[in-house]
């Protein structure tokens, strides 16, 4: 890629997010060097077909001259009120591991990015200590306000739980980023650590969010929900069943699939350089240039969803086969991750 300028470093980092906390000291940060950046994921459920969203802006930071790291969160797994053991977690975190690598290497992303597990910096002696000082000023109300949106809820809540966020906010110093990057569910989580880091004499973290996409059900798309997602497991023709099986009425733009289409199909089929199309009963086939295009065609009714759904399985298939072909390669790493 051609030297960037700063504007167009700034529009890379920064295109197709939700929010940003700290754009003028993006700014800041950019006219003085290359950010760098994490992204974490605690390595809990299977993951699925909407971590290619984090993982397409990943290809952005890149891009942009970012160092990214990716925390695979295991001690955050353990934490989040899961009926996981430590040897379970070891090997969904290998898991994760694998397929994040393979997943962006079919977003033709094989350089750029280093992949960091939490257990490996998370019980420093330093690390420790500076939990117990964030802990002693923060209060019950104020960790589980923040863990709200990402930490399982209980009424009576584990103090596990409640470490979750003040670890996240350690995390941003300790893996020395000036970026932390994540989906909306993490914003109250960000603010804590833009509060509470500054109280042990650390600087406050730029913080960016992106999009989350529905799951095939309505709500959020869930690594723990099997009903919600479309898993890099699936084969062709579950993913089909699946897809069936989602409410997609003519003429009605409010379906979770169409998220799917914006969000994943159209950036994903431009990086490898496909056609998105939509072959009709009739067999015409219609080629959309762009997201918006599909949806004034799909409002207009001239785009069924019966051949909307069949083509969508179709790309979803073609963007989860190769991963999907690496992964069951790991069957024995599977079964200790998953049981099954």
């Amino acid at each position: 890629m051609n030297k960037l300028s700063k504007e167009e470093k700034f529009y890379l980092i920064t295109r197709n997010l939700k929010e940003i906390l700290g754009s003028d000291d993006l700014r800041d940060i950019i006219e003085k060097k290359d950010p760098s950046v994490y992204w974490g994921t605690a390595t809990t459920g299977r993951p699925h077909i909407a971590y290619i969203l984090p993982l397409l802006k990943i290809k952005d930071f890149i891009d942009a001259g970012c160092e990214v790291k990716i925390l695979l969160a295991d001690i955050h797994a353990f934490l989040d009120n899961l009926k996981a053991n430590f040897d379970e977690i070891d090997s969904r975190t290998e898991y994760y591991r694998i397929l994040i690598t393979e997943t962006l290497k079919m977003l033709n992303v094989t350089k750029g990015f280093t992949l960091v597990k939490g257990s490996d910096f998370q019980t420093d002696k330093n690390y420790t200590l500076d939990l117990y000082k964030i802990c002693s000023l923060t209060s019950e109300r104020d960790a589980r306000k923040a863990g709200a949106s990402v930490v399982k809820q209980l009424d009576n809540p584990l103090i596990s739980s409640l470490i979750y966020p003040s670890m996240q906010a350690l995390d941003e110093q300790y893996l020395d980023v000036d970026i932390q990057f994540g989906g909306l569910d993490q914003r109250k989580i960000f603010t804590y650590a833009m509060k509470y880091l500054p109280k042990l004499g650390y600087k406050k973290r730029v913080h960016l969010m992106n999009f989350m996409v529905p799951g095939l059900n309505g709500d959020k798309m869930s690594a723990s929900d099997i009903n919600s997602k479309i898993d890099f497991l699936d084969d062709g023709k579950t993913i089909r069943n699946k897809i069936k099986k989602c409410f997609c009425e003519e003429g009605n733009t409010d379906t979770g699939l169409l998220p799917l289409m914006k969000h994943v199909i159209f950036p994903v089929f431009e990086i490898l350089d496909r056609k998105v199309t939509i072959k009709r009963e009739d067999g015409t086939e219609l080629e959309f240039g762009n997201y918006e295009m599909l949806e004034k065609m799909f409002a207009e009714k001239k785009v069924h969803p019966q051949d909307f759904k069949i083509a969508l399985s179709e790309m979803l298939n073609t963007i989860i086969e190769p991963v999907r072909n690496e992964m069951v390669k790991h069957s024995e790493l599977i079964k200790k991750a998953y049981k099954r």
